[in-house]
């Protein structure tokens, strides 16, 4: 599977870019550079809460091949990006209980990949990301996904509380997967509404996101190793979830 990940480079096509409300996952901008233009652009950047990092010149000249790029590049993501609320609600029109799957700043591409591999296998309904912080919705992450990422709706917020509002006001349940409880996911009641919620690699869930959910839950462990990787994880509890629902 060959899939090329679309790139705009310089500061009004990049500008242009967003007015045109383009897919776009990431914009670079080089570091210490100032103007008008560039100030124009921050302001759209952050108004629109769209992701960027700040880089030396000579990694703005690598990805636009050496063009002109004038100090920026955006990254256009290979898939359009659904509306949290109106899937929310076409979701509840279904027949079927509804099932979410929510990344807390997961940022290791083939661990996004393979989650929303299996996701796509597991009926989830939607996939919800943040802004920041998450690993890229590229031509990697649609590789490793094989394909599926062209499948199955991803919403971006600008935060995750803000997805556990519309959520959790739309009466789904929201679990956290996490070690910091003694309860096991094989006792909580996964036929209802529910959106699971899996952490980053290093640090897992936020503290602040934990405080907000409805449940948590852990796998139980048998070996020495303190936790399973984040897409091996994801997979057990929503293969629980086809589990209890078949």
């Amino acid at each position: 599977m060959e899939i090329k990940t679309s790139k705009i480079f310089g500061l009004r096509a990049v500008i242009e870019a967003i007015n045109s409300e383009s897919s776009i996952d990431k914009v670079f901008i080089q570091k210490d550079i100032s103007g008008h233009l560039m100030n124009e652009l921050m302001t759209k950047i952050r108004t629109n809460s769209i992701a960027f990092s700040y880089v030396p010149v000579e990694k703005l000249d690598k990805l636009s091949k050496y063009g002109n790029h004038q100090g920026a590049v955006a990254q256009i993501a290979p898939i359009n990006f659904y509306d949290l609320d109106a899937l929310v609600e076409a979701t509840l029109e279904k027949e079927e209980s509804p099932l979410f799957l929510l990344l807390d700043q997961v940022s290791d591409v083939r661990n996004f990949g393979a989650i929303i591999r299996t996701a796509e296998c597991t009926g989830v309904h939607g996939i919800i990301i943040q802004n920041q912080g998450n690993a890229p919705v590229n031509a990697e992450t649609v590789k490793t996904s094989a394909g599926a990422a062209f499948n199955i709706p991803i919403c971006k917020v600008n935060h995750i509380k803000d997805a556990l509002f519309i959520l959790q006001a739309a009466e789904i349940q929201v679990v956290a997967a996490t070690e910091k409880t003694e309860d096991l996911l094989f006792d909580i009641d996964l036929k209802k509404p529910t959106a699971i919620i899996m952490g980053s690699e290093d640090r897992g869930i936020n503290p602040s996101i934990l405080k907000m959910v409805d449940a948590k839950a852990k796998l139980p462990l048998k070996g020495t190793i303190g936790s399973l990787n984040v897409s091996v994880a994801c997979g057990a509890f929503l293969y629980e979830v086809v589990r209890q629902r078949i």
